[in-house]
């Protein structure tokens, strides 16, 4: 594709890239909103799409939603766009989609905030009044992360609340903070979430409460990429006399007083095929990330929805959605391609792949400046031993052998490593160092 003034090279995808989305998935005035601006950025349109569809409905707020038995999902959503640092454009794309919403809705800039660090953070934003206290002042907020990993390290601290919260947060659930100081509580807030990280620091931080207590499966997980070269750019506002920033507009004006909606006759058969397939069990740890399928095709259903000024969630909508939520899940299984759940070993292979010579166990354990105990190290080298992504070798030094590490190839777990004589079989914790014998 080539923009006029500039030259436009498309990029293939790296091997091993998850399959792009259906075409269906830009259907509607989001996938002309992201038709138009496509061409005129090297960000994935994917991403481009994920996050106009959130940001559209943090400001539709609580006025449109589907109901199902008797939870109410609003929407509000929450994803996490996942690509190498610097080189996906994840800024980019959200750069084209603040500026529109910007424009589409003149409070929304103040309702975007990032920072993500407590539970009672978040509720002080969206607090309800009371007393002399004004409160937050609007019950709507997009919290926005470019650093994504941070959030994941914050709710791994013992003594913080970020994870619950963030997860009454999706449900719609009442948040409350209970302090002797500043008690406070958000009776009806509308939070939604952006998130941008690299795969690896996904895999760095991914800790398996969070996918147990449900806290991971509340984010949709898109795989994005740089698509295309422009060196010189493309129109800094392609939006510019298209007349879809007004359609946008007056789109979300009239979400906001939807109300409840159902589905058309024909999207509620193709429902009822579909919700079998969603609801089926997944192994491992994609699995656990898709076990809330059927909320998250409802809450996407629903954007695409009240986005084209539908009282009803038609069968065009509803296949967008199912799409969308095919490539989360291939985005997501790409993305937790060979994770182990144990975020120590994540973080240890993580420095292992960046450095080209290997690593010593003294270099490992400074790495965390000496605050992992010795058998939580063991336990993180025999989980990287075992799967085949981290090998073992011992180097004849003056003193004592030194245990020396190395990114490994998965596919030769279970082979073993000689060294000096030394046999160091990968496929179970080496006998000395990862076992923590004498």
């Amino acid at each position: 594709m080539t923009v006029p003034g500039t030259t436009s090279a498309v990029l293939d995808a790296p091997p091993s890239w998850p399959d792009p989305p259906d075409p269906d998935v830009y259907s509607g005035l989001a996938g002309e909103i992201v038709g138009v601006i496509a061409p005129h950025t090297e960000a994935d349109p994917v991403a481009v799409l994920g996050q106009l569809l959130v940001a559209a409905g943090s400001v539709i707020g609580r006025g449109a939603f589907f109901g199902v038995e008797a939870t109410r999902h609003h929407a509000n959503e929450f994803v996490v766009l996942v690509g190498d640092s610097a080189k996906a454009r994840k800024g980019s794309s959200w750069d084209h989609v603040a500026r529109l919403l910007a424009r589409a809705d003149p409070g929304f800039a103040t309702r975007t905030r990032s920072g993500l660090s407590t539970g009672e953070g978040l509720v002080w934003a969206v607090r309800d009044p009371a007393g002399s206290d004004p409160g937050g002042g609007d019950p709507r907020l997009l919290v926005v992360e470019p650093e994504f990993a941070s959030v994941l390290k914050a709710t791994r601290r013992d003594v913080n609340t970020l994870s619950p919260v963030l997860r009454s947060a999706w449900d719609g659930h009442p948040l409350q903070l209970l302090t002797r100081t500043a008690p406070a509580k958000a009776t009806a807030a509308h939070v939604s979430v952006i998130g941008h990280i690299t795969g690896a620091e996904l895999r760095a931080q991914l800790s398996a409460t969070e996918l147990a207590n449900g806290f991971l499966n509340r984010f949709v997980l898109l795989a994005c990429r740089r698509v295309r070269l422009l060196p010189e750019g493309g129109d800094p506002d392609p939006l510019a006399r298209s007349g879809l920033e007004g359609a946008l507009a007056s789109a979300l004006a009239e979400a906001k007083s939807a109300g409840q909606l159902r589905f058309s006759p024909e999207a509620r058969s193709a429902w009822w095929e579909a919700y079998a397939e969603l609801s089926e069990p997944h192994d491992g740890l994609a699995g656990a990330m898709r076990a809330r399928a059927e909320a998250h095709v409802v809450r996407l259903a629903l954007l695409y929805a009240v986005l084209d000024k539908s009282r009803s969630i038609g069968l065009t909508h509803l296949g967008a959605a199912l799409s969308l939520w095919d490539y989360a899940a291939r985005s997501t299984a790409w993305a937790l391609d060979e994770a182990s759940g144990d975020s120590l070993a994540e973080q240890i292979h993580a420095a292992l792949a960046t450095a080209p010579d290997g690593l010593t166990r003294t270099q490992i354990r400074d790495l965390f400046h000496r605050n992992q105990p010795a058998p939580a190290l063991d336990q993180a080298l025999a989980v990287l031993a075992r799967t085949g992504r981290a090998r073992r070798q011992r180097v004849t030094t003056a003193g004592r052998p030194a245990e020396h590490w190395s990114a490994g190839d998965p596919s030769a777990a279970g082979v073993g490593v000689t060294v000096g004589g030394d046999s160091a079989p990968t496929s179970r914790p080496p006998s000395r160092g990862v076992t923590g014998a004498p």
